[in-house]
């Protein structure tokens, strides 16, 4: 394999970047590849998100490095950025870097990677053999590595609590939105007045409650229901004063009140199991802590997490666990059962490795289906991975982050709910 072939960066998201910049301090070829018409392609859909960590988590040491030699001035470490504010003062001004620019592909959706004329199923000299990739549009690229930071974003969880589509998903899509809607623009209008049924108990959930709760008081008609798949609220709302981010916090507490003051209806455990058409609005059917129930809403938020799209990677060999679609070595450290958020250990490139040599899932995707990925982790994953890739094993084997901790990063089941829990489900049925 030639060395003076490319390294190939798939996505050019936060994670996809910094995996950039840190090759460029290097002085290694790449080339990153973006399906989109610009840089941050998803975060243009949650750019009205405010994110829980301030800049200071959310922006790469070597990416920092690069914009110093432009004369770019960091934002307020301490401020708590929006999508949008991370999209236009960091990740276009680091995509515009001459040292980025100057190999950064648009419109470049990648469709297949493999080895150059191999198969899954050949071994022979496989290492030796570029990596062969196909974009959209016929264009095939080599590469002498491959690191997909695509993301998850586009990859939504279904409604159903099995992991599939609900009968008449496909066909009330127009009803659905998966993840963060924007409620304070002119989408918000959406929602107004209208009976909404948010689906998910994680903090996209919870934004998307505490969005509405401000909607609804400014037009009392909006009825919120709230799904959850489990039947307890134990750890559902943070860590509240103890959060190491106060922001993650404070939400979850503002949550919980608007629960309290009758403001939302919690549906607690409730199995969705169809979808169907109603004279105005849709059905919702499924089953409530064991009983047959059904609810008719107008509009659906689905905020039940996102999974990796593996289409792509079909021919590549990859090792993973078969739970989480995520590294099998890196799985355990990731296990929503046992973490959420801080309390992931730091990993490198070790735990993000495959069979398939010099190729590596960082970012977003490398957790499959685990929602507990925090940016910093991403970053140190790309900043090992690009260590890896120069053969520096001593900095790939480092660790160089410190992830904000949080009580509610090592949750356990209570055998009964709290009084106060069991009051606020026992008024949501």
């Amino acid at each position: 394999m030639s060395a003076d072939l490319p390294v190939a960066i798939i996505g050019a998201g936060p994670v996809g970047l910094a995996a950039a910049a840190h090759l460029a301090e290097r002085d290694v070829p790449f080339l990153l590849l973006e399906q989109g018409p610009c840089v941050g392609q998803s975060v243009q859909y949650w750019s009205h998100v405010r994110l829980f960590s301030p800049w200071r988590l959310n922006i790469d040491p070597a990416a920092a490095r690069l914009l110093g030699t432009t004369g770019w001035q960091a934002p307020d470490l301490d401020h708590l950025p929006t999508g949008a504010d991370l999209l236009w003062d960091y990740l276009v001004p680091l995509a515009d870097h001459p040292s980025i620019a100057s190999r950064l592909l648009l419109n470049a959706q990648v469709v297949a990677v493999g080895r150059k004329d191999m198969d899954k199923a050949k071994s022979a000299d496989r290492d030796r053999q570029p990596f062969a990739i196909r974009l959209s549009d016929g264009r095939r690229l080599e590469a002498r590595a491959v690191i997909d930071a695509s993301g998850s974003y586009f990859s939504p969880n279904p409604l159903g609590s099995d992991g599939n589509p609900v009968p008449g998903e496909v066909e009330h899509k127009s009803r659905i939105h998966y993840g963060i809607p924007d409620l304070h623009s002119g989408h918000g209008a959406r929602y107004e007045g209208q009976r909404v049924l948010v689906v998910g108990a994680g903090h996209s959930a919870i934004n998307a409650i505490v969005d509405l709760v401000e909607l609804r008081r400014g037009d009392p008609k909006t009825r919120i229901q709230w799904a959850l798949r489990r039947g307890t609220l134990d750890g559902l709302f943070g860590a509240g004063d103890a959060d190491s981010l106060p922001a993650r916090g404070a939400l979850g507490a503002r949550a919980r009140a608007a629960i309290e003051a009758g403001e939302v209806d919690v549906l607690a455990p409730l199995r969705i199991s169809a979808l169907r058409p109603a004279p105005r609005g849709v059905i919702v059917d499924g089953d409530l802590a064991g009983c047959d129930f059904s609810t008719v809403v107008d509009e659906i938020i689905v905020a039940t997490g996102y999974r990796p799209d593996l289409a792509a990677l079909r021919e590549v060999r990859l090792r993973l666990d078969p739970a989480l679609e995520a590294a099998d070595a890196l799985a355990p450290l990731i296990d929503p059962n046992l973490h959420s958020c801080g309390s992931v250990p730091p990993h490198g490139y070790r735990e993000l490795s495959h069979p398939e040599r010099d190729f590596f899932i960082i970012g977003m995707k490398s957790y499959g289906r685990a929602p507990t990925f925090l940016m910093a982790t991403g970053y140190e994953q790309a900043r090992s991975v690009a260590a890896a890739l120069t053969g520096d094993f001593e900095a790939a084997a480092r660790v160089e982050l410190e992830l904000p901790g949080t009580r509610a990063c090592n949750r356990t089941v209570p055998a009964a709910l709290p009084p106060a829990d069991a009051d606020i489900l026992a008024r949501g049925r």
